[in-house]
């Protein structure tokens, strides 16, 4: 978390380049809304509009099912018989009434009802792999936030450089001794440091409306980021990794509930001989005539059975087998998919870790010896400029590295299917290097990729 207070972007950028205050903070808005990561992942999964979408397919699956499983409803049939004409009913000479009813198989009934919830629960799978790649990308668009506002911040620092910069060498050039091409030399440094946070404003603006979008915002509201990029913390071992996902990726959990209702529909498709009951009762209403009653029963016989063996039932056999081989393909993806991913968040861990620790802090102390020694004359400004374009460039690649690494942290999330707080306690796979004794880096030893399937 950040120590201190952060100003809304625009107006920072405003005080450098002397745009009035007013007018960008009426851009930015009065009262920008500030979230964590957390509150933003929890605002998109509350108000994107595609996880709207998705809940309202469980709830049309929830009333498949009630459909799909319900009893039949019953028949009432009025008969009018004796006629002289079809187009003269008054002319009848008995009348009856009937009710009908058709009663499945008490099996067929069961067997919908299983096929019905199979349905259901896979479509709320689905819902949640939705879920959880929604908390993905508003996690992105959030580093893609906080990215953006480190690269200003680093771009306003290394224009106040410049501008110290082009101060010391006019006092040398008045002084007689710098000649007055080093003025100019910094004045462009200069110019091309305010382009440069000028370019900035836009990447700003576009991070912001991503994340607006994503958490169901207006895109031009004002959002910060309350939260700070930081190394993200090691993840755990890829054994622990893949024995999670495999038991909790919604995409498999779905695909085992939707092998579940392929089961009951192939024992459904096979019940085609157990008869079906038809039940109606008949009260014949004829004039002049004693009241009576008719019972009529009926039961159903598949003769031509081989049109259903060759047929439904052959279909709903071979789409369990499909179900079985798609899911054995999707329990190999999930740990291709895991693996992948630990690589990743691995590498740009890492990465992060050897900027932070070791390209940076070089980078400002040959600034720092660059400009020290321009001051006493020992170095031209040719060397100033080189290494505050190199300062520049490697705080670039460290926020650059920053963003990955808890990118790829969160792709580990959506991998696994979990936080990666919540997979069981295992070792963890990227353990902080050890102080080398030898005086050599400290990332150098752990900074290739271990082979095989634990990452140590």
């Amino acid at each position: 978390m950040h120590a201190s207070r952060w100003y809304p972007a625009s107006i920072v950028l405003a005080a450098v380049l002397g745009v009035p205050a007013a007018l960008a903070a009426q851009d930015a808005g009065a009262d920008p809304l500030v979230v964590t990561r957390r509150e933003a992942i929890e605002s998109a999964l509350a108000h994107n509009p595609s996880v709207h979408a998705a809940r309202e397919t469980v709830d049309q699956a929830r009333a498949q099912a009630v459909q799909g499983a319900a009893f039949p409803d019953p028949s009432l049939l009025g008969e009018l018989s004796g006629q002289r004409s079809p187009f003269r009913p008054g002319t009848y000479t008995d009348r009856a009434v009937a009710v009908g009813l058709d009663v499945p198989f008490p099996t067929k009934i069961l067997l919908q009802r299983r096929i019905g919830q199979a349905g259901v629960d896979a479509t709320r799978f689905g819902y949640r792999q939705l879920r959880q790649a929604t908390a993905d990308a508003a996690a992105r668009a959030y580093d893609g936030l906080l990215v953006a506002e480190l690269r200003h911040r680093q771009l306003a620092e290394a224009l106040e450089l410049t501008r110290c910069f082009l101060a010391r060498t006019q006092a040398r050039a008045e002084a007689g001794t710098a000649p007055g091409l080093d003025v100019i030399k910094a004045r462009v440094e200069v110019a091309a440091a305010r382009n440069d946070l000028l370019a900035n404003g836009q990447a700003l603006a576009d991070a912001r409306a991503e994340l607006n979008r994503q958490m169901g915002r207006p895109l031009g509201a004002g959002i910060e980021a309350a939260d700070s990029l930081a190394v993200p913390d090691s993840v755990p071992s890829l054994a622990a990794l893949i024995a999670t996902a495999a038991s909790a990726r919604p995409e498999l959990r779905g695909l085992e509930r939707e092998r579940v209702g392929a089961g009951a529909a192939a024992s459904l498709a096979r019940s085609f001989w157990l008869p079906d009951l038809s039940l109606s009762f008949e009260k014949d209403l004829s004039k002049g005539a004693p009241s009576s009653y008719a019972t009529d029963l009926a039961l159903s016989f598949p003769l031509f059975f081989w049109n259903h063996t060759r047929g439904e039932v052959a279909e709903a056999s071979h789409r369990v087998r499909e179900l079985d081989d798609t899911y054995r393909d999707a329990r190999a993806a999930v740990a291709q998919q895991v693996r992948t991913a630990l690589t990743a968040a691995l590498t740009s861990r890492r990465q992060a870790i050897y900027l932070r620790e070791e390209l940076v802090p070089k980078a400002r102390q040959a600034y720092d010896i660059a400009t020290s020694s321009y001051d006493i004359g020992g170095s031209s400004s040719l060397e100033v400029i080189d290494a505050r374009r190199t300062l520049l460039d490697t705080e670039g690649q460290l926020a650059d590295a920053l963003g990955t690494a808890n990118d790829a942290r969160a792709d580990l999330e959506l991998a696994v299917g979990v936080a990666l707080e919540d997979v069981a306690a295992a070792p963890r796979g990227d353990p902080e290097p050890a102080a080398d004794p030898s005086g050599s880096s400290p990332s150098a030893a752990t900074d290739t990729l271990p082979t095989g399937d634990h990452h140590a």
